[in-house]
């Protein structure tokens, strides 16, 4: 989704900068839009359909930090730079092309763009003199993004999302021809990650690394869809007592539980995180056709998977809203991964640029898709533009309500990771 990031060194409002500039802003990321409106990381967790927060994740390690930073960096620029590149080969005028938002740490003046980088590799964008009143371009200069035809104002703003799904696949390549694709071998049971000691698990004695082989009636089948049954099973037992059968380093133990109602469905939650609990075999290719078949088949898969998660949110929204993750669980997410596998760091990078393109491309105001919408009508009405003061409230509402989101997101996760949630509770 999106998020504008400033567009000056006095780090004033980027909504203000753009407003006295006058300037006309394309996708930025805060993990993306156009004109007003760039792109926020509140996405992932939302279509990872099981949420990125268990009960937190241990943020030590800042080398880790800094891997998932850089994929984020990189998911970002990559999304700026399909943008840029679709508007300057086009010969359409571009002033501003920024990676990052916040104070600057490096600015360079080119002959007509400005290019920085921030200092948080959350954002970006690039920006179009179209509405500048001290530009140096007439109003009706035929190279201005907007009197552009349908066909480049298309390119432009899809060139993004092709830009991220480009460089999914690449990874996927890389991946395949170097550590090769990870195909699990499920076993019975799930694991049990951190447990904080103040959640209802943490009191009833489960514990890090516990195997979960049942859970009331339901036996904890060797599948990739385990986790979520298991998610069901607690959520649809609100104050009834389950008997959880666990595996504690060979030793089987008996262990009650009683979900507690929350959220507004009150469904049943005790306070973990879980994971499948399987091996994972690596894969690797024999030549470069095999190496472009096994990288296409997991591109396939991870992105059907974001597909589906995505669409499970929409279409049961009052019971996955709670797992919509923002930026600071998706780094928490990225740093576990490099701690655990580094390997796993390619799957992480594909899949927050999928995620990115495909949430991107969904027609709602503040987003790429929803610019495209604004221009299949001007194309219905046969060219005729849409009233502009109309364009701007409903992207500018669009937008509010991405930053409040990502606002309340960065606090939700700061909580959860941190435990003051818990605490607070």
């Amino acid at each position: 989704m999106s998020t504008i990031a400033t567009a000056a060194d006095s780090q004033q409002p980027a909504a203000d900068e753009q407003r006295q500039a006058g300037e006309r802003w394309m996708p930025a990321s805060w993990l993306s839009g156009w004109k007003a409106t760039p792109t926020a990381l509140l996405s992932l967790g939302a279509v990872t359909g099981g949420g990125l927060l268990g009960s937190g994740f241990d943020i030590s390690g800042p080398g880790s930090v800094l891997q998932a930073l850089a994929v984020l960096g990189l998911t970002v620029g990559i999304h700026e730079l399909g943008h840029f590149l679709a508007a300057v080969t086009r010969g359409i005028h571009v002033t501003k092309f920024s990676i990052g938002f916040g104070p600057t740490l490096l600015k360079w003046q080119g002959k007509e763009v400005e290019y920085s980088l921030r200092l948080l590799p959350l954002g970006g964008y690039v920006a179009f003199p179209d509405d500048d009143p001290e530009s140096p371009y007439p109003a009706d200069d035929p190279d201005l993004l907007r009197n552009r035809s349908l066909g480049d104002r298309t390119a432009v703003i899809t060139a993004g999302v092709l830009a991220n799904m480009a460089l999914a696949f690449a990874i996927c390549v890389v991946q395949a021809g170097t550590v090769g694709i990870a195909e699990p071998q499920y076993r019975p049971g799930v694991k049990l990650g951190e447990i904080k000691e103040a959640t209802i698990a943490g009191r009833a004695g489960l514990r890090q690394g516990d195997v979960l082989l049942q859970i009331g009636d339901l036996e904890v089948a060797p599948e990739a869809g385990s986790v979520g049954k298991v998610v069901d099973k607690i959520k649809a037992n609100p104050g009834r007592e389950l008997l959880l059968t666990v595996d504690r380093q060979g030793e089987m133990l008996s262990i009650p539980v009683t979900p507690a109602p929350t959220g507004s469905d009150g469904s049943g939650r005790i306070g973990i995180s879980l994971a499948a609990n399987a091996d994972f075999l690596r894969i690797k290719p024999d030549g470069p056709i095999q190496t472009l078949t096994l990288a296409a088949a997991e591109y396939a898969d991870l992105t059907g998977k974001v597909v589906k998660g995505l669409y499970q949110f929409l279409s049961n929204f009052s019971d996955t809203v709670s797992n919509v993750s923002g930026p600071v669980a998706i780094v928490a997410v990225g740093a576990e991964v490099a701690r655990s596998n580094a390997a796993g760091l390619y799957q992480f990078a594909a899949l927050v640029n999928i995620n990115l393109a495909v949430v991107n491309i969904l027609p709602l105001p503040a987003l790429d898709g929803g610019y495209l919408v604004f221009i299949a009508l001007e194309a219905l009405r046969g060219g005729k533009k849409l009233d502009e003061t109309l364009e701007k409230g409903i992207m500018a509402g669009g937008f509010l309500l991405l930053m409040t989101a990502g606002v309340s997101l960065i606090i939700k996760d700061t909580l959860t990771l941190t435990g003051l949630g818990s605490m607070l509770q």
